[in-house]
């Protein structure tokens, strides 16, 4: 052991930034007080990807995007690198406001959304890692096989017929995981680097005439104005595109909980250990036990895999530079050693965690007040990728005042309850997710169907 857990660098943001040579140096703050008409909060994913459609559809906009860091030093250059089309959100809970039909609209411009994404990152010349493979979910135990044939039948209800179920020799024939059970596939899923996915977003939409400002806090966010720390941006239009941060900012501690999620990337595996596991069409891989994993291969032959570490930490605080606990990285080498015992050999490269904003229903937002021309977007529950491009183009319809498909989507103007207030929401979730670890230790036991100890905890976390 080296003092980092076994695992050669930990932290720097992530790995994504360490593979183009580290994290990049900051754009120029705004000099003084500035006027402009759209002044876009956080410099990810949703901050860029709305820049970017508003340049492209109104250029005389004048727009200004405020990063407190550098443009994808939050959960945008952390992610796992799925760009999926499934929901950032509960079908019944939108379905209880916008109908069945509301459901399936949504679900249908998530999988467009997808094609769009791998679409503007082919035309603006993106080098991203980008390929359209699907996405394999496996099942280990009879209970997650039990949940996810479940899974697939709900898809289907649900308008969604090309999620399809694989027996365990087809789904070990795409990637051969340890004790596989059975699996499903989707074609809706790609995989992506995604630090070189948002950086090259960010010098696109630079090129297109947007301002981006690093290196910039937000103080305040008002109405007309957004008050940071090198002088006063006036606009009509304010966004706020904080997720896993946004709870920083005053007013909103309980708004949304920012939840962490650590990876692991291994050294580049030989060839004969990827000869073992095969995983030749680079779909992302993910199962079903409720202290779930997400992987991918990576461009450059390594496997990248992520998974709940400290889930919380208390009073809504987030991390600064990517760093994550030796106890973390040791839980995803088990996991990783369990699933690939091919690569058991194989030294982990880097160690790195991110926080991702989850709303009290587990439910995505976009919206936009025309009162104020205060407008925002997250929420994204680990499914950020993709839903923050839907969350672009729809703050741009908002913004311009177009009645369009996108701005009559469930997830369009939904508030929640807050979180509760410390100490029971550290109590929560950290309760919670003991609960579910120790589901999938009752659950790997052989019981065939889900333990009841993950029916409370999906109780407790509004998750039910």
């Amino acid at each position: 052991m080296n003092g980092l857990g076994g695992v050669r660098a930990n932290g720097s943001v992530s790995f994504w930034y360490a593979q183009m040579g580290g994290p990049p140096s900051r754009r120029e703050p705004p000099r003084g007080d500035t006027d402009v008409d759209v002044c876009i909060v956080g410099g990810g994913f949703t901050g860029l990807w709305t820049a970017y459609y508003l340049a492209k559809d109104a250029p005389h906009l004048r727009i200004a995007v405020l990063e407190q860091e550098f443009c994808g030093f939050g959960a945008s250059g952390r992610n796992g690198g799925w760009v999926t089309a499934a929901l950032a959100g509960s079908r019944r809970r939108f379905a209880a406001t916008h109908g069945r039909q509301g459901v399936l609209d949504l679900q249908r411009h998530m999988q467009l959304t997808v094609d769009e994404v791998v679409r503007v990152a082919a035309a603006e010349g993106i080098e991203a890692d980008v390929v359209k493979s699907g996405s394999v979910t496996v099942a280990r135990t009879p209970a997650q096989q039990h949940r996810l044939e479940a899974r697939v039948r709900e898809d289907a209800q649900w308008g969604d017929p090309e999620h399809v179920l694989l027996s365990a020799e087809e789904t070990r024939e795409r990637v051969d995981v340890h004790g596989v059970v059975g699996g499903s596939w989707t074609p809706h899923c790609a995989r992506v680097q995604p630090a070189r996915l948002v950086r090259g977003l960010a010098d696109v939409v630079e090129g297109m005439g947007v301002a981006l400002h690093e290196g910039t806090r937000a103080l305040a966010q008002r109405p007309g104005r957004v008050v940071t720390d090198h002088g006063v941006v006036r606009a009509g239009y304010v966004l706020r595109a904080t997720e896993g941060f946004t709870a920083a900012l005053p007013g909103l501690r309980r708004h949304w909980l920012p939840m962490n999620s650590a990876m692991v990337v291994t050294d580049a595996l030989p060839d004969e250990v990827w000869a073992a596991i095969g995983w030749e069409r680079a779909e992302t891989v993910g199962d079903t036990a409720h202290a779930y994993m997400y992987a991918q291969r990576t461009a450059d032959g390594r496997i990248a895999l992520g998974g709940r570490g400290v889930p919380y930490r208390f009073g809504s605080r987030t991390d600064d530079a990517g760093r994550t606990q030796e106890a973390t990285v040791a839980s995803l080498r088990r996991v990783l050693h369990e699933f690939f015992p091919a690569a058991a050999d194989v030294p982990l490269a880097h160690a790195w965690a991110g926080v991702l904003a989850v709303p009290r229903d587990w439910c995505s937002t976009v919206g936009l007040d025309r009162a104020t021309g205060m407008g925002w977007a997250g929420g994204y529950a680990g499914h950020g990728v993709a839903t923050a491009n839907l969350a672009g183009r729809t703050l741009r319809d908002l913004v311009l005042q177009r009645e369009t498909e996108l701005t009559r989507l469930p997830w369009v103007g939904r508030r929640v309850r807050a979180w509760e207030p410390e100490p029971l929401r550290w109590l929560g979730v950290r309760g919670m997710y003991a609960a579910y670890r120790a589901a999938d230790r009752h659950e790997a036991g052989g019981r065939a169907s889900t333990s009841p100890i993950a029916r409370v905890a999906d109780l407790v976390a509004n998750r039910s």
